[in-house]
């Protein structure tokens, strides 16, 4: 049974917030028996490097008012009646209209997230301020079906000497699945359709290097089985899980950052709600400086125009977005033949 509300002190940069968390012992991880008032601790005690990580912008909520095995819905505007230390600005999506996006600016502001029954946190590749104009570089490295973590694993390591050769820095996090996200501190010089850009140069060429292992190809019937280097998760208004959030996954697993020499000896497994807080007080954040260097996109743009010019073009847009220029036929390979 779900007990009364409780007020939940959270220390932060303007000093101790009081915020309510009403029916603290409602359970939310069923298998963990982890409750709401577990999840408030948890994001109170990473509470600074959430913040370093999914601050400053935009961000939506995935909620799920009765647990990871009920209904769930994107929360995108602001929740009404946000206290006055949660923010918002202005976002402008794929069809052009403009909405008001929830902003994190301190951790009292993550622990109200999960009174509104948030359990994954969605943040923009972008700043609040200068939303239009990505200042990191995703990929999500999605194990297709006869794959797993291990094998994402040599693709990540060879994604990051791309990176680098491309004068970019990479930074990864385990996606609190089956995969892997590779992040790269870029200068906000590029606005969204650039980036994706880059992230298709950087992906096209380690699929060129391991084309047994990866793929680029958007449609599932032409994966096989290799780990997708999803481009399209550089796309305005597309996310992926923040790093620090939870996940609405039985074991109550977490996006957590890693360094790269961990990577070899780590399970997606070992990082939950449960042990992350104590990993961060005895190992640190590997994400605590992402962005002292920020690289930029040049290298890759460069790439970019050198395949268009070998004639790879424009990759497919996600189903939702507007028929973009360049873009190749919406329409799967199979249904394409058989209408030839």
């Amino acid at each position: 049974m779900a007990s009364e509300a409780v007020v939940f002190p959270v220390p932060g940069p303007n000093g101790e917030r009081q915020v309510r968390i009403s029916s603290p012992g409602r359970v939310l991880w069923p298998e963990p028996g982890i409750t709401k008032l577990d999840l408030a601790n948890y994001m109170a005690d990473v509470g600074q490097a959430f913040v370093t990580a999914n601050g400053d912008r935009p961000l939506a909520l995935q909620r799920f008012p009765g647990g990871i095995e009920g209904e769930q819905f994107f929360s995108k505007n602001p929740p009404k009646g946000a206290p006055d230390y949660v923010r918002s600005v202005m976002v402008s999506y794929p069809s052009a209209r403009s909405h008001p996006q929830l902003v994190i600016d301190e951790p009292a502001a993550a622990v109200w997230a999960v009174q509104m029954n948030t359990i994954v946190f969605h943040p923009w590749p972008s700043r609040a301020e200068d939303s239009d104009n990505p200042d990191q570089l995703r990929i999500d490295l999605d194990p297709q079906p006869g794959t797993d973590f291990d094998d994402a694993i040599p693709a990540a390591q060879e994604l990051r000497s791309v990176l680098e050769e491309a004068g970019l820095t990479g930074f990864i996090k385990t996606s609190g699945n089956r995969g892997l996200h590779v992040y790269a501190p870029i200068k906000p010089t590029h606005e969204f359709l650039d980036v994706r850009h880059a992230v298709i140069a950087a992906a096209r060429e380690v699929e060129r290097r391991m084309p047994d292992k990866v793929t680029t190809a958007w449609w599932k019937e032409e994966r096989g089985e290799r780990i997708f280097l999803d481009f399209n998760q550089a796309n305005r208004d597309r996310t992926i899980a923040g790093a620090y959030s939870p996940r609405a996954l039985p074991h109550a697993s977490v996006s957590c950052p890693i360094e790269w020499d961990e990577l070899e000896r780590v399970s997606p497994k070992d990082f939950t709600i449960a042990t992350v807080p104590d990993r961060l007080k005895t190992v640190g954040d590997p994400w605590a400086d992402m962005h002292a260097k920020p690289g930029t996109i040049d290298t890759l743009l460069g790439w970019w125009d050198r395949d268009c010019a070998n004639g790879l073009g424009e990759m497919p847009f996600p189903p939702d977005y507007p028929k973009m220029p360049g873009e190749p036929p919406r329409v799967q390979p199979s249904r394409a033949r058989k209408q030839d």
